[in-house]
């Protein structure tokens, strides 16, 4: 191995420079900085694809069972991976996901306990929840959230629903979101 001291190394052509070849490990050693001036590409990964919706409009829930939430209103969707109100992991985009979903509804019940549970399905089919009790009877307005971490392979869907086990008043705001994105792993 030998050591090759320079300040600084052009190509003759001047278009690009090439260090190793395919199958070489290039190693920075530790206490080096990068300095980047230029277009970094090929390095680390992005967090698509990536999306945001909200609500747009109230929306009532079904008392004792998973009422599907709306979303109306699309803000992000970078990959064009969110529709009928639901995520679904496009091609070539398979791997681990934050999402999250927030809600403020209204519960009200006569008997002096609710129990609100917001959830997220995979596929159709329960996966996480974040779930709230309440113990007087007036009316609660009131703002529940749930997020996960999630491995997604590609076709897989997620959507948000909202429980309600007992009550009178089973209103969901408009103020409703659900976020989600592609973690670099």
């Amino acid at each position: 191995m030998a050591t090759l001291f320079v300040d600084k190394v052009d190509p003759q052509s001047g278009t690009s420079l090439e260090i190793g070849s395919s199958g070489d490990t290039i190693t920075i050693p530790s206490g080096a900085t990068i300095a980047n001036s230029g277009t970094a590409t090929g390095f680390g990964g992005t967090n698509t694809p990536a999306f945001h919706a909200r609500g747009s409009g109230s929306q009532s829930a079904t008392i004792g069972s998973s009422t599907k939430l709306t979303f109306g209103t699309e803000e992000v969707d970078t990959d064009s991976a969110f529709a009928s109100d639901r995520f679904t992991v496009p091609s070539g985009k398979a791997g681990t996901y934050y999402i999250y979903s927030a809600a403020r509804h209204n519960t009200q019940n006569g008997s002096g306990t609710s129990d609100v549970s917001l959830r997220i399905f995979k596929n159709g089919s329960f996966y996480n929840n974040h779930s709230m009790g309440y113990y007087d009877n007036t009316a609660q307005i009131d703002f529940s959230s749930v997020s996960a971490v999630i491995n997604l392979a590609v076709s897989d869907y997620i959507e948000i629903y909202l429980y309600i086990d007992t009550g009178s008043n089973n209103a969901v705001y408009d103020d409703r979101m659900f976020l989600g994105y592609k973690l670099i792993t």
